[in-house]
């Protein structure tokens, strides 16, 4: 490897993310920008619950030494001047992530910020409910019991690898309970799916080379022949109509979630359902 090769991949791919809580929301804002890049994934180093000087200097050293950048989230103010005083020193690039976003709402609506560092992280009403929510989620999976459609404020529909489960897991991370069903012609539907409101029911559809890609990728990762039914075109496209028609029947609304992402088409039901 040559030492411009070696350099970057020691230094250049790494970010640092430095916090007096726990860190996820910086890492969450920082995961979302490097999707928008076709780079090489950055790795993503958290210094958390810092509480002094000895803590950013650590952090601001290694940023240098990677010759990266550091992105914080303080609730103290103290902390925030000891970043931007250490990162100068260092040369370092120092990220406030939302810092100007409190300072906005403090300005427009006259009331200052609390300045308690880890309130997201507490184990408050929310925390809970997502909680409770991701055992839904995992109790309902894949049809295993059609009686949480009735329970769930969020019902996936449609047929095999249409993301339903993964799709499930996320909305359920946001603290809504999802119950998703795939659909056959071999199976009735439950009669549940024509009891609830069809507001809350979402089917999920895809593009015929899509889902082929996917069944076939499937078979292969299971040792088991590509040729089998699961992943013929003549198969998929039975499955298909019938999908098509229930869904019509059941009056729900229908996304297409080819070329879509998991968080994508969660940001599409939680705009519909609120």
């Amino acid at each position: 490897m040559a030492d411009t090769e070696w350099e970057e991949a020691e230094h250049g791919r790494w970010i640092i993310i430095c916090s007096d809580a726990v860190g996820e929301t910086a890492e969450a804002v920082v995961s979302a920008a490097l999707r928008q890049f076709e780079a090489r994934p950055a790795r993503i180093k958290r210094f958390s619950h810092i509480a002094g000087g000895r803590e950013i200097r650590e952090a601001v050293r290694e940023a240098a030494e990677r010759r990266t950048f550091v992105a914080y989230t303080f609730a103290q103010p103290e902390l925030t001047e000891m970043m931007i005083g250490e990162a100068a020193a260092h040369g370092v690039s120092a990220v406030d992530i939302m810092g100007p976003v409190i300072s906005a709402i403090s300005g427009t609506f006259h009331n200052p910020p609390l300045a308690r560092s880890g309130l997201e992280g507490r184990l408050n009403e929310a925390y809970f409910r997502r909680v409770e929510a991701m055992e839904f989620a995992v109790k309902y999976d894949d049809g295993r019991d059609s009686r949480g459609i009735g329970l769930a404020e969020i019902v996936l529909i449609g047929v095999s690898r249409t993301s339903k489960t993964p799709l499930s897991i996320y909305l359920a991370h946001k603290g809504y309970k999802v119950a998703n069903y795939p659909l056959t012609p071999e199976v009735q539907a439950p009669l549940e799916l024509f009891q609830i409101p069809s507001r809350r029911i979402f089917g999920l559809t895809m593009e015929l080379e899509s889902i082929l890609k996917i069944r076939t990728e499937r078979l292969r990762s299971l040792g088991l022949h590509a040729d089998a039914d699961y992943a013929a075109a003549h198969r998929v496209v039975e499955e298909f109509t019938y999908a098509e028609e229930l869904m019509r029947r059941i009056g729900c609304k229908v996304i297409d979630v080819s070329d879509k992402s998991i968080e994508e088409t969660a940001g599409l039901i939680i705009d519909f359902i609120r």
